[in-house]
This record gives structure tokens, sequence and C-alpha cells, in this order.
């Protein structure tokens, strides 16, 4: 108890010095956290992206060649048909779904209310393909009946309904699209990142009334077995290869078929953000290296202002070893306490932000869900870490020039002027 009234009596007698000591670790701390919790929330926007869509899937569009093949000049305007469709259920072994996408952008119409949007003739798999979403009383997808009868019947965006039927229910009503009467079957509820939300009809009713040339306007699919960026970048030139055939491109011409591949797409974001949080942590052991750096010389400052006293301490009796605990536990105490300030005062600010980005998306539960920053959280096992090394370097910056001062004779160490 001694001990801990004279170390308090030694803080509050220095409170510059010990302010100076204790922001060098709260500052090193809090940055800590700020660039960990800042690097986390940009990864978790990003990665969340990608929660609600399949990362493995393939979508291709045909292009224009800038390349003469075959006797065909460059400029050439491509296709995809049903060749195209045939080579990838022979060629793609890797394929477990796939669509051809037929794409018209056309007026809808319900009463008063329309817009124009895109009115995707597709199969029933276009729904597995791309993850839509269906509420308990929200109808369903396209199924093979709709098909095969050639129905006239379609699916929403729920963007497409707030727009056309405000608060009315909307399923089993009929709404006009182009010049044809299509009835409301479901309504998906999948946030979409782009546009302001899409429709979906039969295939093979877009090709009965909008599309009778039967060129597509893409081909969707799902892969499995690609894991690696090598992986996936073989599989986009053998698929380009293949569909060279049919559609009679040179197979190095950039521009004749373009491939979007999701699960190629993932894995260089998380190239990226692993790249980034590699950068946040060297940025944050430098900072804590720098509050090391801070302790250590404020440290060696105070020992040797210090000198005298300790020398004034060994003249009347006391043990080397309790003026060395004395001094180590001033060290301690001041890097614990402030580390802990700097520890709390960051995760303060982080747990802020996050509240106040739910708020914000709580309040437009509307938004399109794409983020580029969420959950800006910080693993509380690397801050602690953190605090523990500071508190370890406390402990040795105290310890080095203390045991030497105490090591130094009374009548010398009384004889320093500082």
């Amino acid at each position: 108890m001694d001990i801990l009234q004279e170390i308090w009596s030694g803080l509050r007698h220095n409170k510059l010095r010990t302010v100076l000591t204790g922001l060098s670790v709260s500052w090193g701390i809090f940055i800590l956290i700020i660039l960990l919790a800042a690097g986390n929330g940009l990864k978790n926007g990003v990665t969340s992206n990608f929660s609600d869509r399949a990362t493995n899937t393939v979508q291709i569009w045909p292009g224009r060649t800038s390349k003469p093949h075959q006797g065909y000049q460059s400029g050439r305007g491509l296709s995809l048909t049903n060749k195209e469709v045939q080579k990838i259920d022979e060629d793609v072994r890797e394929m477990t779904d796939r669509t051809p996408v037929l794409d018209n952008y056309l007026t809808i119409t319900n009463k008063a209310e329309y817009g124009s949007y895109s009115v995707r003739g597709v199969t029933p798999l276009y729904t597995s393909i791309f993850n839509l979403k269906f509420a308990e009383n929200g109808g369903r997808f396209i199924n093979q009946t709709d098909m095969n009868e050639k129905r006239k019947v379609i699916v929403l965006d729920k963007k497409v309904v707030d727009v056309l039927f405000k608060d009315e229910p909307a399923l089993g009503k009929f709404v006009q699209v182009g010049q044809v009467m299509f009835q409301v079957v479901g309504i998906n509820t999948k946030k979409d990142n782009w546009g302001n939300g899409n429709a979906y009809i039969p295939l093979s009713t877009s090709q009965a009334i909008f599309n009778p040339d039967e060129k597509y306007r893409s081909i969707a699919m799902t892969v499995n077995g690609l894991k690696t960026m090598e992986e996936n970048d073989t599989f986009n030139l053998e698929l380009k290869r293949s569909l060279a055939q049919t559609m009679i491109f040179d197979p190095e011409d950039t521009q004749a078929l373009w491939i979007r591949n999701s699960q190629r797409d993932y894995i260089e974001t998380m190239n990226i953000f692993n790249g980034i949080t590699l950068f946040v942590s060297i940025i944050g052991i430098f900072t804590l290296i720098a509050g090391i750096v801070g302790v250590s010389n404020i440290m060696l400052v105070t020992v040797k202002e210090r000198t005298r006293e300790i020398g004034i301490r060994k003249a009347l009796g006391a043990p080397p070893a309790q003026i060395l605990f004395s001094i180590i536990l001033e060290s301690i105490m001041i890097t614990a306490f402030f580390g802990y300030v700097g520890m709390m005062t960051g995760i303060g600010i982080t747990e802020a932000v996050n509240f106040v980005m739910e708020q914000s998306a709580a309040q437009n539960p509307s938004d399109t869900g794409m983020s580029v920053f969420k959950n800006p959280t910080v693993n509380l096992t690397y801050v602690y870490i953190s605090t523990l090394i500071l508190i370890i370097a406390g402990i040795i910056a105290g310890y080095m020039p203390a045991r030497r001062a105490v090591k130094i004779k009374p009548i010398e160490a009384m004889r320093d002027e500082n």
C-alpha cells in the first residue's frame, strides 16, 4: 500500500510526464483499433455483396469481333443461339445448371402506374443460378409448365411492385407488358444492387412474342470445382475456345465474347482485401512500435530524473529490489491504465459508427443492399494481445534504466544534477 501511495504521489507530482507517457500508449492502441476496424468494415461491406448471390455463376454475352477470322472482317456483331447452348452442354463438364437469357426493355403498366423495365425471358433454372428469393406469401418463380404451355405469367422484383402497385397486393393481378397482358405469379424480394428492378417471363413465351429470331442476350450457368484463380482463368479460356468454334471468331479476340465469372471476381476481391489486411496489420505493428519507443524514451528520462532520489533512498536503507519494483510498477500502471483508455475509446468509436450505420440501414429498408462499409468491428483478441505487448514493453522500458540506476553507489547518485 505504501508503494502504491508513493507511486500515486509521484505521478501527481509529474503530471506532464505521466500524460506524455500515457498518450503514447493510448494513441498506439487507439490507432490500431481504428485501422483494424476500418479494414474489417471495408472487407465486410464488399464481401456482403457476394452473400446473396451465387459465387459460382458464369455469364456470357456476345460482343463484336476486333480481328478478322476465316475470311470474316473485323467489326462483325456476334450472337448467342441454340448452337452455343448445345456446345456448352457438350463441352462444359463443370456446369450444373444453365439458362439462356432474353432481355427486352419494355414498358410495364398497371392502371395509371407504369415504368420501363428489363423483361427477361428465362428458364426455371434462373432462380437457382441467381439465388432469387420469395417470401412465404410471395408466390413462385416460373416453372416447366409455364415453359411448355408458353403461359403469359410474370415474376416481378420487389422494386417493380413498389412502383406499379404501391400498397396494393400484386399476386394474381394482371399487368400490361408492351401490348400484352401478363399475370403476376411471384415477387422476388432479393435486393438488386443495380437498376430499378427486373421482370421475368418464360423463355418460350418471350421467344413467341418478343424474340422470334431466337438470339439470346446471354447465357448463364453455375459451375463447380473451380477454387483457384488459375482454375477459373483456365475455365474462361477453354469456354471461349469452345464457343469460338460455333460463333466463328478468333479465340484470342478480346472483344468477341464477354465472360463474367463470379467465382473469379470473389477470389480476386478476397486477394485484394487480404492485401489490405496485411497492410493495415503492418501499419498497426509500426504504430505499436512507436508507442513502445515513446514509453521507453520517457521511462529513460524518468529514471534519469530520479537518479538523485534513488541514491537518497539507498542511503536511507531502501533495498535495491524495492526501488526497482516501484519503478517497474509505475511503468505497468501507466501502460495498463492508458492502454485501457485507448482501447475503450477505439472500441467506443467503432461501436458508435456501427450503430449509426445499422440505424441508417433500418431506416432505408428499400435500399439496394449494396455495401461498401459494414460492421466495422475488431477482434478483441488482437487488442488484448497488443495491450499486453505494450505493458511488457513498459516493464522492460522501466526495468533496464532502473536496474542501472540502482547499481550506482548512493554517494554518486546523490551527486547527480540531472
